[in-house]
């Protein structure tokens, strides 16, 4: 069985080690096929954007020596001989902006000229050539060696093309990776005007009037409106997760996962992983799978949240945080309802949480949404909803957020410390207390509150993550329980959850629903999983809600 290369992005390296590849090589038909300048591809995090990019790095660039063996067998080289005379054909310049970040303005710019070192290091073989002059050849050292200023800096890339053209006599291919994040880091860190200033002359110089360049890619999780950074851009294109092109090239196919089911025998899971990893929509494309999730799961085989836990969600968590007019949606959309809203996939970060278009547009980018329906197309009116179960339980966690700043004297960690220490008493007391103000704040409907008390519950038990596998929803016995909560210490407090809401037509009294939840648990053996594994100190827990009135039993 070939391994898992989990935090690889080198195409190269992947490759050379052998490690399962889903081969995405018709990306790079894709690309030639494209007929844009500059090709600006928008996908969530974590959706096989880096790798892609240096894919084609390593298939077009005329640096690269073992090109034909790092692609052999793939599908890209039995393509035309208009396709594969282009490997090895090209200088190509291949830069990733996922490291530039800072706590404010001068950080950001150090740490991009760090890039732009290394960047320079990778072609310091252009400082032997006789085709350039010294000048040139003064300027290339400038970068190299850190010294260069915010003017400099502002002209490495067309710089770097202008020599790379000279030298080679071929214009170049120009890759740009994670361009966006700088951006949402300045948001976050409060010193967006002067970095979008900045990336305006930045991307303007390397753009506009700039004849060295063949085609430029650019990758993101979000379209940044082009008149911020990208005006000096000419036959600027973008594709993002509404459109069809390239909508196959990022993310797992279904027909991709079912070949990895059978590949790494994992049949018995296979509800349970679309369940949690499926859902995501790319133009024409349904059952795209969270790829990063995926590679994780096949290392350890625990059905858990991994892309919510994979970078931060700062930006996500500020804007929602800020913008009262989501807040009822983002309720709805925790009740598995499918929403209708405006989106604006333009993103213009400044000011996005006042402008509830821009935020829904962001959502749906960066992959927490999937539209479900197009209610209009020219005024851009869809109707979304959360795309899994990961995703639910992120969101879960930022209604627990909301709420931490409402419960004056029950601070969730010490209700967390009741839990697990079998404080039982206080638990509940602060419990009943916490949901008592939720519902000041919350409309929760009859029809979808089960869905919705389970979704808070869940988003409290997220900060348990580091001593608790956090399950939901899955088979155990002959039923499906509501949560277990699986220690990493075998000898630590296990537990099983159940959720009911008082049925008028069948229970009379809370405790009659309570009765019920108890007789599923016990019927359904919930926690036969538990004790197959050796799990002894079990706990099973029922909540009951009625309306505004809670109860919780234990045994």
């Amino acid at each position: 069985m070939q391994g898992i290369g989990i935090g690889e992005s080198d195409f190269k390296m992947l490759r050379m080690k052998d490690y399962y590849f889903i081969d995405k090589s018709l990306f790079i038909k894709h690309i030639i096929d494209d007929a844009s300048k500059v090709t600006l591809i928008t996908r969530p995090r974590r959706f096989g954007k880096t790798l892609n990019m240096s894919m084609l790095r390593y298939f077009f660039d005329c640096k690269i020596k073992d090109s034909k063996e790092l692609f052999k067998g793939l599908k890209i080289m039995e393509e035309e001989e208009k396709y594969t005379s282009k490997q090895g054909n090209v200088p190509c310049i291949y830069m990733t902006f996922n490291g530039v970040r800072g706590r404010n303005y001068e950080n950001m710019i150090l740490s991009l000229k760090t890039e732009l070192n290394e960047l320079f290091i990778e072609h310091v073989d252009l400082l032997k050539s006789e085709k350039l002059l010294e000048v040139d050849k003064e300027m290339f050292n400038t970068v190299l060696n850190l010294k260069a200023n915010e003017v400099e800096i502002i002209n490495a890339l067309k710089l770097l093309s202008r020599l790379l053209y000279k030298e080679y006599d071929k214009p170049v291919m120009l890759f740009l990776d994670e361009y966006d994040v700088p951006l949402q880091n300045a948001y976050v860190g409060d010193f967006y005007d002067e970095a979008i200033q900045f990336f305006r002359d930045f991307y303007g110089r390397t753009f506009k009037d700039n004849p060295y360049l063949e085609k430029t890619v650019i990758t993101g999780v979000s379209r940044v409106a082009k008149e911020s950074i990208f005006s000096g851009a000419n036959n600027f294109k973008v594709f993002t997760v509404l459109d069809n092109d390239f909508s196959e090239d990022f993310g797992i196919t279904q027909e991709e996962m079912t070949k990895l089911i059978k590949d790494f025998n994992i049949e018995e899971d296979e509800e349970e992983i679309k369940r949690w990893y499926d859902g995501y929509i790319i133009g024409n494309t349904e059952g795209i799978y969270n790829p990063w999730s995926i590679l994780n799961y096949l290392t350890d085989r625990k059905l858990i949240p991994y892309w919510v836990n994979t970078s931060s969600n700062d930006l996500i968590k500020l804007i929602l945080k800020n913008s009262e007019t989501v807040k009822e949606k983002i309720e709805r959309l925790l009740k598995d309802e499918a929403v209708e809203v405006k989106i604006n996939l333009e993103t213009v970060i400044q000011g996005i949480e006042q402008n509830e278009d821009n935020i829904w547009g962001l959502l749906l980018g960066t992959g927490y949404l999937k539209v479900v329906e197009t209610v209009n197309l020219s005024e851009g009116i869809y109707k979304v909803k959360l795309v899994n179960a990961e995703i639910k339980l992120l969101f879960s966690g930022i209604i627990r957020d909301w709420f931490s700043n409402k419960v004056i004297g029950n601070d969730l960690n010490s209700i967390m410390k009741d839990l697990v220490t079998l404080n039982l008493s206080e638990f509940e007391k602060k419990f009943r207390i916490l949901t008592m103000q939720m519902f000041s704040y919350m409309d929760v409907g009859e029809n979808t509150a089960e869905n919705f008390y389970h979704a808070f519950v869940l988003g409290m038990l997220v900060s348990l993550k580091d001593t608790y596998y956090v399950n939901s929803n899955r088979e155990s016995g002959l039923g499906r329980y509501d949560i277990m909560l699986e220690p990493k210490d075998k000898k630590a407090n296990s537990f099983v959850m159940e959720f009911k809401v008082l049925e008028d037509m069948e229970e009379k009294t809370i405790e009659e629903t309570i009765a019920n939840a108890k007789k599923q648990i016990e019927e359904k053996q919930y926690e036969e999983n538990l004790k197959e594994r050796g799990f002894t100190n079990i706990t099973k827990m029922v909540f009951a809600f009625n309306g505004k009135e809670v109860k919780l039993e234990t045994y």
